[in-house]
């Protein structure tokens, strides 16, 4: 199964991703940095700086990925019981992609509307692409 997350709401796509690894099947997420968190532009981004600036050295942590695939990634992997066996078998079944690579040019991407940004009554939300540029990753 390939998906498309742009215009998504991570949260509920992260869990029907989820939900769909556990149960034993194989999902790709493509263009993972137009995947979209709902909230106040300013006070989402002011919150995931906050997150990024904490800490005293760099080598203790927290660790946050500054990549939109892995920053998709790490937010599926907060739907998994992913210290337990069943968890880590499903969290191998999921990868996430920053644009639509060259394999699954000529494969059917789904996109479900249920989970699309329109369906929000107010459209304050942001892209994970700009949140991750925020936090000095590469996209």
């Amino acid at each position: 199964m390939i998906i498309n997350a742009s215009d998504m709401i991570l949260g509920r796509l992260a869990s029907y991703v989820a939900k769909k690894a556990l149960l034993g099947e194989k999902v790709d997420v493509v263009n993972c940095e137009k995947a979209v968190l709902t909230g106040n532009r300013k006070s989402v981004l002011a919150d995931y700086k906050r997150r990024n600036e904490r800490g005293s050295r760099p080598t203790k942590g927290p660790f946050m990925p500054k990549m939109p695939d892995r920053f998709v990634r790490r937010c599926i992997r907060g739907m998994l019981p992913y210290k337990q066996e069943k968890g880590i078998k499903a969290f191998k079944r999921v990868m996430c992609y920053i644009e639509i690579p060259d394999e699954f040019k000529d494969k059917q991407i789904e996109t479900i509307d249920d989970f699309n940004v329109s369906k929000v009554p107010s459209l304050k939300y942001v892209y994970i692409g700009e949140i991750c540029k925020l936090m000095k990753g590469r996209k």
